[in-house]
């Protein structure tokens, strides 16, 4: 049997985002966190197929949309990369909207505007569109708040790391120079994920933080890697890893609001300030705290992200039971 997925492909400030617009699986009308349970259960090889060689690569990432169940949401989506369906996309947002903007997939209610159902929660998205194209879009994320305030974890092979867990769509592990991570400048794309995978590991027994609103959301997946920027229009510098050996090649949508909630948390950033979070290859977003949120017992914020993103194909794949690597591969 031959699937065929018609995709939509962007990137967002140079992460690759694809917009599955056609081909997605039906799924009952249930918050979009139940579907993404399901999906997880019963269709994970479409997300395989379409993010793994040999359609995608190690740095894919991608997004499926659908009818909102929530009556304050424009629609709903599910979010699809290497490292598994994540409860929320920073840069997955950024390209999805201006993908499905300019495409016409989705009419706003009230125009430069859409709210998404995400498995995090409600998204607001303002985007500006003064003709045929979209130029930049700006999302205010979930609540974000810092979890865990100095973690010390004795990682093998680098030494002791003083880390602190954030939230922001996502857990992280927020680093900062030190005396045994004195920063980037050096450092290649192997170095980072080969730490990365160190520090996660050695981190999950010592912490491995539950979101307080949802059981789902638990663990330290990504790890941002914070430095200090090497352009005048940035405040900061990050590598974000996630997955096996993916280095996010955008500031990172999540990862800049679990920043911004780490600065926040430790004093360091008030409502109403920017952040302007620079990527690995150059791009950034500008952060901002919106404003003061309460998360169960933990206190964080309401975080903004701006940037862009630019559509760069349309894609028909094909995935054929007779191929023998149809639903995808990963080189170890």
């Amino acid at each position: 049997m031959r699937h065929s997925f018609f995709c939509i492909d962007s990137h967002t400030c140079g992460n690759p985002v694809r917009l599955v617009a056609g081909g997605g699986p039906l799924l009952p009308h249930l918050p979009i966190a139940e579907r993404r349970e399901i999906f997880i259960s019963d269709y994970d090889w479409i997300r395989r197929a379409l993010m793994f060689e040999p359609r995608g690569h190690d740095i894919m990432s991608g997004a499926l949309i659908y009818p909102a169940y929530r009556e304050d949401c424009d629609f709903a989506v599910i979010f699809i990369e290497v490292s598994g369906c994540l409860p929320m996309c920073g840069a997955g947002t950024i390209g999805l909207v201006t993908a499905a903007v300019e495409e016409g997939l989705v009419r706003p209610r009230i125009p430069g505007k859409l709210s998404i159902e995400t498995p995090a929660g409600k998204v607001d998205v303002e985007y500006d569109k003064p003709g045929e194209f979209v130029n930049a879009v700006r999302m205010f994320n979930v609540a974000s708040y810092l979890h865990a305030a100095d973690v010390e974890v004795d990682v093998p092979g680098q030494g002791a790391l003083t880390i602190d867990v954030a939230y922001g769509g996502n857990f992280y592990a927020v680093v900062e120079p030190q005396k045994h991570w004195p920063g980037l400048d050096g450092m290649s794309n192997d170095d980072v994920a080969d730490i990365s995978r160190r520090l996660r590991d050695t981190l999950g027994p010592i912490c491995n933080p539950v979101h307080p609103e949802d059981e789902r959301i638990r663990g330290v997946h990504h790890v941002i890697w914070c430095d200090a920027p090497t352009s005048n229009n940035a405040d900061g510098r990050g590598a974000v890893f996630y997955g096996d050996k993916a280095i996010d090649r955008s500031p990172g949508g999540t990862g800049t609001s679990a920043r911004l909630a780490q600065l926040h948390g430790k004093g360091r950033l008030k409502v109403g300030e920017t952040f302007r979070q620079e990527s690995l290859i150059g791009t950034i977003f500008e952060g901002r705290v919106e404003a003061e949120a309460t998360i169960r017992h933990f206190e964080g914020i309401k975080p903004s992200v701006g940037g862009w993103a630019r559509i760069i194909g349309h894609n028909t794949i094909f995935v054929d039971d007779r191929d023998p690597l149809a639903y995808g591969f990963q080189m170890k």
